[in-house]
């Protein structure tokens, strides 16, 4: 008789550190952006707009990881459509909470989930590109669409294309980035240009599977961030109703 033994496979702890760091940011967004939108205090605006250049980074940085951790997933349909059902409550109670005007319609949640969804559906074809070669044309297209939101693509310093106005013109083009001028989302993440940036982040988690990743990543180095990476959906889940409640004791207290 004979025994088989699998290795499990060691953790990634750079990978929720990075995360926990990324997450982290966004707490500290969230709550510039409810201080100072929400209930209009000055210092809370003033830090809203120092803060908001570095948006794109933190928020591409987890965007990055979670394309790297989809190679390490059992089943990344089953896994963004939970995801996607767990947005859309959030959908459901943003709107009922602060309003239709401030409700989150398509948040980074609504697009990380149909990204693992799409990942899931195309990783077969995928698998038949280099691990390199995808990353580039990723890495290329996410850098052609950044503007898309704004209405046209782009290779910086070099060239530029005006897109139809006609996509801004409808009501269902928002989740592609093509969002009409009454469209209002609290929070929001379009596929285009952000799905790229998954895909390139799913290419190089090859280098997970493949357990080549520098020996440094595989040690725990800040547990806090570990920590907030580890349980990164909770925290952006219960951050905001956390944030409300610290700013209505404030307003109460100072009445």
């Amino acid at each position: 008789m004979t025994e088989t033994k699998t290795k499990k496979r060691p953790r990634i702890y750079l990978l929720d550190e990075l995360r926990g760091f990324a997450i982290l940011c966004m707490v500290f967004y969230h709550a510039f952006y409810t201080v100072g939108i929400f209930f209009n205090w000055d210092w809370g605006r003033t830090l809203l707009d120092f803060f908001t250049p570095a948006e794109p980074f933190f928020a591409g940085l987890f965007i990055f990881i979670s394309g790297i951790c989809s190679n390490l997933s059992h089943s990344n349909i089953e896994r963004g459509a939970k995801l996607f059902f767990i947005a859309y409550i959030l959908t459901v109670v943003t709107y009922f909470a602060v309003g239709s005007d401030s409700a989150i319609r398509f948040g980074i949640l609504h697009m990380l989930s149909i990204c693992m969804m799409l990942y899931g559906i195309f990783s077969k074809i995928c698998k038949l590109i280099p691990m390199w070669v995808g990353i580039i044309i990723n890495a290329a297209l996410f850098i052609i669409t950044f503007r898309v939101t704004s209405g046209y693509l782009e290779i910086p310093f070099l060239w530029s294309f005006n897109l139809p106005a006609e996509l801004y013109q409808t009501d269902f083009l928002y989740p592609l980035g093509f969002a009409g001028k009454g469209f209002i989302s609290s929070d929001y993440f379009a596929l285009l240009p952000w799905l790229f940036l998954f895909f390139a982040g799913g290419y190089f988690g090859r280098l997970a599977v493949q357990k080549k990743f520098p020996k440094m990543a595989y040690k725990n180095y800040v547990p806090f961030f570990s920590f907030l990476g580890k349980y990164s959906l909770i925290i952006y889940l219960a951050h905001q109703p956390v944030i409300f409640g610290i700013c209505e004791g404030i307003r109460y207290i100072i009445k």
